[in-house]
């Protein structure tokens, strides 16, 4: 049975390295999704990009960790942790590249702002955190944010509600895969080695609906140096994307990591707007108002101690 990590106090160093990781891993999150988008642009299969962008980034980072390789185990405890966090991981990766081509990346940037909310309300519930009233309005403001965005943007967007619906989902999964992460991290095991263990899991669990889906498409990813340079594109994007990833879950906890959301809404709907000439979603400003106003309020009623990602089992 793994009980909550203790609260440790997160010194000044600490948090300049765990916002610089913030930044960077959400830059990478918005970049992969604007990837997405040329590649479904270029009539690539989406499930099978992923899938082997994932595989190709697990590999890379087996490669980063071989120096410490006497350190690899695979007992019970890794082999469930990389099939339950790639699962988690997999899923809300996966909508975003199904839906990339019915509500645009501009949309899918803006659901990452959300997660912080889900997350802050799972750890609340798991009491992880204690409840704070202030952190609870600046989660009713970002929601709120959410929902007229979604809205606004289902009722211009022609026949894409479903999909939009479906959408508020990821914030869910990835609140999930926060918390999961934090709670079962198995301890003494190198962060490289673990990062790519559940990026293999990720890419196992997208093999049987790629195949069922998209069958005999693979050969798609080779058979052109466009669509080669993009697979290799998001390749190189993930495999620094979750090492990062990984090393700021460690570093500042759950809650935290899920702010990498608010940096990919804000670079990914700007990318999407600005590079690949998406119109700007209706009702934007009141949205992203109250998702940056809601955003600030939670932030001035964080606890002083974080709790950090690794976990004693």
């Amino acid at each position: 049975m793994t009980k909550p990590t203790r609260m440790h106090k997160r010194g000044p160093r600490d948090g300049l390295k765990a916002l610089g990781c913030l930044l960077l891993v959400g830059t990478l999150l918005a970049m992969s999704l604007s990837v997405a988008k040329v590649a479904d642009s270029a009539s690539l299969p989406r499930l099978t990009f992923l899938m082997v962008a994932l595989l190709g980034a697990s590999g890379g980072l087996l490669l980063l960790s071989l120096p410490h390789r006497a350190a690899w185990r695979l007992d019970r405890r890794i082999f469930e942790y990389a099939a339950v966090a790639g699962s988690l991981l997999a899923l809300p990766n996966a909508l975003g590249f199904l839906a990339v081509r019915h509500v645009g990346a501009g949309f899918i940037s803006l659901s990452f702002a959300f997660p912080i909310l889900a997350t802050w309300g799972l750890a609340v519930a798991l009491r992880l955190e204690p409840l704070r009233w202030d952190r609870l309005g600046g989660v009713s403001l970002g929601l709120a944010g959410g929902i007229v965005l979604a809205l606004s943007k289902a009722g211009g967007a022609g026949g894409s509600l479903g999909w939009s619906l479906l959408i508020l989902l990821m914030p869910l999964a990835l609140a999930a895969g926060n918390i999961y992460r934090t709670l079962r991290w198995p301890p003494e095991v190198s962060l490289k080695y673990l990062t790519a263990l559940v990026l293999l899991g990720a890419a196992l669990s997208l093999l049987p609906f790629s195949l069922l889906l998209e069958p005999g498409r693979m050969g798609e990813l080779f058979a052109s140096p466009a669509a080669l340079g993009l697979l290799l594109g998001e390749v190189g994007i993930f495999t620094v994307l979750y090492l990062f990833f990984f090393i700021l879950q460690r570093l500042a906890g759950p809650v935290y990591l899920s702010q990498i959301g608010t940096v990919a809404a804000v670079i990914g709907t700007a990318v999407a707007v600005l590079a690949l000439g998406e119109p700007t979603p209706p009702n934007l400003l009141p949205a992203a108002a109250l998702v940056i106003v809601g955003t600030l309020v939670f932030q001035r009623g964080a606890p002083g101690r974080p709790a950090r990602a690794s976990a004693s089992a």
